[in-house]
């Protein structure tokens, strides 16, 4: 049987910042060198979050402030380890732990 997998979802806004580092590539570059297997960033087209404000594009294109979501993907221990850390670096945000199931490829071919 597998060990439990779990996903973590991290939601910020594409300007919030880690120091002089976007917070998303911060984030990203941390659960790297925590050895989490994987995590991917997407912008987001439309949202809002607890302050009610709705974030989308705007004229010619130009976004307010897009909504980020960076996801990642590992055995449970794993991303437990790292959520402590991950949680200190989201000052406004939303972080979730979800379960999920991997599902395995389709067998090789002889």
């Amino acid at each position: 049987m597998n060990p439990p997998v779990k996903m973590l979802l991290i939601y910020v806004d594409e300007t919030d910042n880690w120091g002089t580092t976007p917070l998303y590539e911060a984030l990203v570059r941390r659960l790297r060198q925590l050895n989490v297997a994987g995590a991917t960033v997407q912008a987001g087209i439309m949202g809002f979050g607890s302050h009610k404000t709705v974030h989308q594009k705007r004229l010619f294109g130009v976004s307010d402030d897009r909504p980020v979501t960076i996801s990642a993907v590992d055995n449970e221990a794993k991303i437990r380890a790292a959520l402590p850390e991950i949680r200190g670096m989201v000052k406004e945000g939303l972080v979730v732990l979800l379960d999920v199931e991997v599902v395995p490829g389709p067998p090789p071919e002889e």
